[in-house]
Formats: structure tokens, C-alpha cells, sequence
């Protein structure tokens, strides 16, 4: 029987490294991916991963449990991601210093939903790398990870509106890139 992701926690804190070396191995593309898209650069971001695999390992005493260790962990990415891109940081105080103003509507169509076409899911890719850092990193967590939106919250230490009001407004830059290139004239 495998063991549950909780008890590999509990045997990691007890020292127990092979139990690390599964979480490790669970989360390691996913720990990989978001900060390459947080960075933008391959060897960035392995580095990245890395150290934060090492730095979750070291800090693993103080795990309180009381997030997953995967909301945990993607916290250590993004702080080390925000610590090697300034820029990183003031956008995402940025976005949060910005008003708010009305909650978006959740059930809008996501572009990003049923793209059966290489050619519009390549676009889409493209125009996703283009984003500014701060909305990149909101779509990564959100679709790439999968995160609900209050873990974004806790990871990127932003309130739950500001992480609302910024995958509405990145998707809404990706809706408008995909109406002008369903148009053609992107």
C-alpha cells in the first residue's frame, strides 16, 4: 500500500528521507513549472526547484500542517522566485495595491477551456509567456497546478479578491488575444 501524501509528511519530519524523496518526486514538475514560468529560464528555474526542495527539507520541523504541504511548498518556489525577480515582487504588490473594484463573474468561459486546435493552443501558449509576470504566475498556479484560489492567496501572501480580480483580468487579456486571432487579424 502506498502511503499517503500526510504520512509521508509525518515520516519525513522524523527524518525519514526516502519519505522526502517521494513528496519530492511527487511535486517536482509542478514545483519546476511554476517557477519557469515565474522566471522565464530553464536553468532559473531548476535552480529554483532545487533550492526549494532543499530549503522545504530543512524547514520541514516547522510544517504546522495546517495547509497542504503542496500550498506550503509552492510558497517556498514563489518567495524564492520574488527574491531573484525583483520586478516579480512590485508587480505582485502592485496588483495587490490596485482597486479592486467589483468581484469578477466565475462563470465566464475560459478561453483556455476546450481548445481542441494545435494551432490555437500554440497561440495561446504564446500569448500565456507573454503575459506580465505577475498575471503569468496567477495562471500557472490556477490552471497549470490547479490551485483554488484561496492557496493562490496563501502562497503569493495577496488577498483573495486580488487574486480573483488578477486571473480575471489576465484571462480577459488572453480572451481578447484569441478574439483577434479567431478574427485573423492577430
Amino acid at each position: 500500500m502506498e502511503a499517503s501524501e500526510a504520512e509521508w509528511v509525518r515520516r519525513a519530519q522524523a527524518g525519514d528521507a526516502d519519505a522526502f524523496a517521494a513528496l519530492v518526486a511527487e511535486h517536482q514538475r509542478f514545483v519546476y513549472n511554476l517557477a519557469l514560468r515565474a522566471v522565464g529560464d530553464a536553468r532559473e528555474a531548476e535552480d529554483i526547484a532545487q533550492e526549494a526542495f532543499v530549503r522545504a527539507w530543512l524547514a520541514l520541523a516547522n510544517f504546522r500542517r495546517q495547509a497542504q504541504f503542496r500550498t506550503w511548498l509552492y510558497r517556498i518556489v514563489m518567495n524564492l522566485c520574488c527574491n531573484r525577480l525583483p520586478r516579480l515582487r512590485r508587480e505582485l504588490s502592485a496588483l495587490e495595491d490596485e482597486e479592486v473594484g467589483d468581484v469578477p463573474d466565475e462563470s465566464l468561459p475560459d478561453p483556455a477551456l476546450g481548445l481542441e486546435a494545435e494551432e490555437r493552443r500554440a497561440f495561446l501558449h504564446r500569448h500565456i509567456e507573454a503575459l506580465p509576470d505577475h498575471y503569468r504566475v496567477l495562471i500557472a498556479l490556477r490552471y497549470q497546478q490547479e490551485l483554488p484560489y484561496a492557496d493562490i492567496a496563501h502562497i503569493l501572501n495577496l488577498p483573495l479578491g486580488t487574486v480573483k480580480t488578477g486571473l480575471f483580468r489576465a484571462r480577459a487579456l488572453l480572451r481578447e488575444a484569441l478574439r483577434r486571432f479567431e478574427e485573423g487579424a492577430a
